[in-house]
């Protein structure tokens, strides 16, 4: 494990948040599993939001990293494919996917959460125009259909993770709510 004392702090708490799910990831708890004193995730972080912050700072970065690198050349393929790795890790990591937007734990303010957050937006962003380029709802606001998209994207994924689409196929509904959107 990484010998920097807020590094591991940060990797504690998102095993616990992996294993456990958000309620389980107290200042307490991250220190006992960081093996410091209780009091030492306080010498590094202001406080729990603090910490928790960071931690949903790595989750958008592993969410943008997943949007990178995508198959497919045209436009559209690639705007698709980043679709499907959104929802794919919200529901590979639901723990984490639940805390990024749960803004009574975290500082959504916070600088480098705020980055790495447009960040994520932006990159999809970037993939929404690259396909009104190629002719898809060319004359719609570039930032507003991408709210829209991840909008769709995050309620599907809600859904699947809190059991609203209990019964349903996954890739098959995804699919028909992309057809809307992209058809």
């Amino acid at each position: 494990m990484d010998t920097d004392p807020r590094q591991r702090l940060i990797a504690s708490a998102t095993a616990l948040l992996t294993d456990e799910g958000v309620e389980a990831v107290t200042l307490r708890r991250i220190a006992r599993e960081a093996g410091v004193s209780h009091g030492a995730p306080l010498r590094h972080f202001a406080g729990r939001a603090e910490l928790l912050s960071a931690v949903a700072t790595t989750g958008f970065a592993e969410l943008r990293r997943r949007g990178e690198n995508l198959p497919g050349s045209a436009p559209r393929e690639r705007l698709l494919a980043a679709c499907r790795a959104y929802l794919g890790f919200a529901l590979d990591n639901p723990a984490m996917f639940e805390l990024m937007f749960r803004h009574d734990l975290i500082d959504a303010a916070e600088p480098e959460l705020a980055s790495t957050n447009t960040a994520a937006f932006d990159h999809l962003s970037e993939l929404v125009g690259a396909a009104q380029r190629d002719g898809w709802r060319a004359g719609t606001d570039r930032r507003l259909l991408t709210a829209s998209l991840w909008a769709a994207l995050h309620g599907l994924a809600e859904l699947w993770l809190w059991g609203g689409l209990d019964g349903t196929r996954v890739r098959a509904t995804l699919d028909v709510t992309l057809e809307t959107y992209l058809g």
